[in-house]
């Protein structure tokens, strides 16, 4: 064999084993702290172990890229948080009002609900109320009114017929296209959701 080549190969494995190495320090010299981040905002032990290890296989996959990572410390906390928002962007995902269920559930609560307050959920209750707000300015008239009045007013359908004049089952319809295209605006404005 070729000693240029057997050079090649010992100074390619040997600096694939100092990658190794500070791959190894970095996760036993951060886990603790990194994982008391996560489960400040993430309650659930299994999903902040989750999130976690998720940020570590990022961290391994980038510190292999040929550009090194800067502020390696930042970098990974930066990358927790993401998979946090994103975590709890899926949560709000699955929460959708089902056809089946109570047509007097309110819609808004459920999605804008936060089980515990961090400054990450916090942040995301601001962001999706923007663009629930955004995208009832693009309703039509009479839907945008029943789903205030429903949503926001905290009136009930009967109320609302009785004060409008409108059939109960005209109003139900009318929520009923508004929610499903605010879902939709939510979801082209965020595809994660």
């Amino acid at each position: 064999m070729d000693t240029h080549f057997e050079n090649n190969l010992l100074t390619a494995q040997q600096y694939m084993a100092q990658q190794d190495s500070v791959i190894t320090d970095t996760f036993n010299k951060e886990k603790a702290r990194l994982r008391n981040f996560i489960r400040k905002s993430v309650p659930n032990a299994g999903d902040a172990e989750d999130i976690l290890q998720d940020v570590f296989y990022e961290f391994v996959s980038a510190y292999r890229l040929p550009e090194p990572l800067e502020q390696v410390g930042a970098w990974l906390y930066r990358v927790a948080r993401n998979r946090i928002i994103d975590r709890f962007r899926k949560q709000k995902q699955e929460v959708a009002l089902d056809p089946q269920e109570d047509e007097d559930a309110f819609w808004l609560d459920s999605i804008l609900s936060i089980e515990h307050e961090t400054p990450a959920t916090l942040y995301e209750r601001k962001q999706l109320i923007e663009q629930v707000v955004a995208a009832l300015n693009q309703l039509p008239g009479e839907q945008r009114q029943v789903f205030i009045a429903h949503e926001l007013d905290g009136k009930s359908f009967k109320q609302i017929a009785a004060e409008s004049g409108v059939a109960l089952n005209t109003l139900l319809a009318r929520k009923r296209y508004a929610v499903t295209f605010l879902r939709e605006q939510l979801q082209t404005s965020d595809p994660s959701y």
